[in-house]
């Protein structure tokens, strides 16, 4: 009984005061932060793996197998060895890839946590628009940083060709890391494109008429980006990030519009039979007011307060 009275009932609109509020922040956040730093601690037993997951392909397509005076001597011996300058280097580069491995492997927790403190303030329909765009905007990220990764080998041999004869190409580990991760997130973020067109068209901002006039201009947009994007200068690079952006951008560009078809039939069609339908309140002009002449039934305040005067002297 006096755990019963002591818990206090729950808003089913999700309110709360303020001080509640502070103490859900900070139990999410606790949450969250443990999360990262349980998974960061267990990567740090494998940041030996997770480098070699990222420099391999590089090393494959431009890896040094022989010494660089065997290499001198022949016709095509552009290559590359990757390497660590410093002495505390290996430490800080393995804090920073089980710290970065940390946040990417678990961020469903973390994001969980956010859309848990978040989701009791929304709307129905919006939660299902956040759960739309998080469910859809993930895979797109990591679709995104699939490609980055595919091109990495294409990207190294065409920049390395730049290289002049007899000269050792090393690459530090460090920075090869930091551009690998830039490339990544550009990718990913990229690939979030055509779901940001379509989270827009339903909320009615934009038109799928409107996004099908842009694509000549989109898609010259979406090369530039590409070209831009990717540090190598070789097409084929530039092409594995824009053609993807392309088809999305047309199959966004078909959503919006099978959309606003779905919202002109339901228009159409009217409110249902247990729906209101909608009220026009635009203001209009009343137009000039007719006088209105007073009618003899409504007596005039004078003859009130005299009546109520002469009742008054007939009573004394």
């Amino acid at each position: 009984m006096l755990k019963s009275a002591r818990k206090q009932e729950t808003d089913p609109e999700g309110r709360m005061p303020l001080v509640e509020h502070l103490r859900e922040l900070r139990n999410r956040l606790a949450k969250g932060l443990l999360g990262i730093v349980v998974v960061t601690i267990v990567a740090a037993f494998f940041y030996k793996e997770i480098i070699e997951v990222f420099t391999d392909p590089v090393l494959k397509a431009v890896g040094c197998e022989s010494s660089f005076a065997e290499l001198s001597k022949k016709e095509d011996g552009t290559c590359a060895r990757i390497v660590l300058n410093g002495l505390i280097t290996p430490f800080t580069l393995a804090l920073k890839v089980s710290l970065m491995a940390g946040l990417a492997l678990s961020s469903p927790l973390w994001l969980y946590q956010l859309w848990a403190f978040v989701a009791p303030g929304l709307h129905k329909h919006e939660k299902k628009y956040s759960l739309a765009f998080v469910g859809a905007g993930f895979p797109l990220f990591l679709a995104g940083g699939f490609f980055a990764y595919k091109t990495l080998p294409t990207m190294s041999r065409v920049l390395l060709e730049f290289s002049p004869a007899d000269l050792d190409n090393q690459l530090p580990l460090d920075e090869l890391l930091d551009l690998i991760t830039r490339m990544v997130v550009v990718f990913g973020l990229s690939f979030e494109l055509p779901l940001l067109l379509v989270m827009l068209n339903l909320g009615g901002v934009i038109t799928g008429k409107r996004m099908l006039g842009w694509w000549r201009g989109m898609i010259m947009g979406i090369t530039l980006f590409a070209a831009l994007a990717t540090p190598s200068t070789d097409p084929v690079s530039m092409l594995m990030l824009a053609v993807p952006i392309w088809a999305l951008y047309f199959v966004a560009t078909a959503i919006a519009l099978l959309n606003d078809r779905r919202k002109a039939r339901i228009a159409a069609a009217g409110p249902a039979d247990d729906e209101a339908s909608d009220l026009d309140l635009t203001p209009e002009d009343i137009g000039e007011i007719e006088p209105v002449s007073s009618t003899r039934s409504l007596p005039s305040q004078a003859n009130s307060d005299r009546d109520r005067l002469n009742g008054y002297d007939d009573i004394t």
